[in-house]
């Protein structure tokens, strides 16, 4: 298939080119030492994803590994909870390779936003199979039978993970333009960067197989993302923000296309989504006061937990 040649060459590109960066790891800017400072009002802004990079490196290594920070890496807890649910996916091997790159990936992002600002304890998260049929079912607007589980295979695991990255990087790009330090922004660049190749690549091996019928659903990879795409735009409560893998020719890029494997604005820009929006989206009800989800317990930080006082 050349589509598969296409993905086989791009990951053979990416391993070579790893090959030639610098070896050292010291520090989360490849040798240049994090920010000395951060400006107040940039604090919260850097703060908030940790929450999304949390549930990034617990689904992940629970995903490739069948453990999480707790065992990889307890000292990032600080004493947070472990995830409720979590578990190793029954993945083929080229998607479990992939996965493990994306989880110490994900280490090294809660490790460079501690090393930049104070952070916060890990949140009560939920990765069971529940939460994630939840949503699904959400998305479709009935039952699926039986019960979506994204450990199962890894097309549900794939599909699993276009929830979550690319919600991630949204909130990336409403950031950057609020922040005032340079430090900030470097590391906000640094993070968006690594977030969108995860979601490109999620996007690419799901584009792969649009047609293939999920099984035992009789649904395409490319409607299960489209639903989930429309679900998060209900959710966000903020116009057209996220995209399905097909879509009509008129959001294409240019108006040319209905390949999708990039989402993106009239200009084929990435949208932006406030820390509101993002809480609406993964509290997984529409509203940034009321949790659930994946944080049955509500996100952390002084963003999140200002809305909790309003419960």
């Amino acid at each position: 298939m050349a589509t598969s040649h296409l993905v086989s060459s791009f990951f053979f590109f990416l391993t070579s080119l790893l090959l030639l960066l610098p070896s050292s790891h010291s520090t989360p800017f490849g040798g240049r030492t994090a920010p000395a400072t951060v400006p107040p009002s940039d604090v919260d802004l850097l703060e908030f994803p940790l929450n999304l990079e949390y549930l990034e490196a617990e689904f992940f290594l629970f995903g490739a590994l069948g453990h999480g920070l707790d065992v990889y890496a307890p000292n990032l807890t600080a004493g947070g909870p472990p995830p409720i649910g979590a578990r190793k996916g029954n993945l083929d091997l080229i998607t479990r390779d992939i996965i493990e790159q994306f989880a110490w990936q994900e280490v090294g992002h809660v490790k460079a936003i501690k090393n930049s600002v104070k952070g916060f304890p890990r949140p009560q998260l939920d990765l069971s199979a529940a939460t994630f049929a939840k949503v699904i079912n959400d998305a479709f607007g009935r039952p699926l039978s039986p019960p979506f589980d994204p450990y199962a295979n890894g097309i549900n695991y794939l599909i699993a993970c276009y929830l979550i990255p690319y919600v991630g990087l949204t909130g990336y790009v409403g950031a950057n333009p609020k922040l005032q330090g340079p430090g900030s922004r470097q590391l906000l660049a640094g993070l968006l960067a690594v977030e969108s190749g995860q979601d490109a690549v999620i996007r690419a091996l799901l584009y792969e197989r649009a047609m293939v019928t999920v099984r035992p659903y009789g649904i395409t990879v490319a409607e299960f993302t489209n639903r989930i795409s429309v679900l998060r735009n209900k959710l966000g409560s903020a116009g057209i923000k996220d995209e399905g893998l097909l879509v009509p020719r008129v959001l294409g890029a240019e108006g040319r296309v209905r390949g999708n494997v990039l989402a993106g604005d009239e200009l084929s820009l990435g949208y932006g989504r406030t820390p509101e929006e993002i809480l609406r989206i993964v509290y997984g009800g529409g509203n940034e006061s009321a949790p659930g989800g994946f944080y049955p317990k509500g996100a952390r930080g002084r963003i999140a937990e200002s809305h909790l006082a309003h419960m």
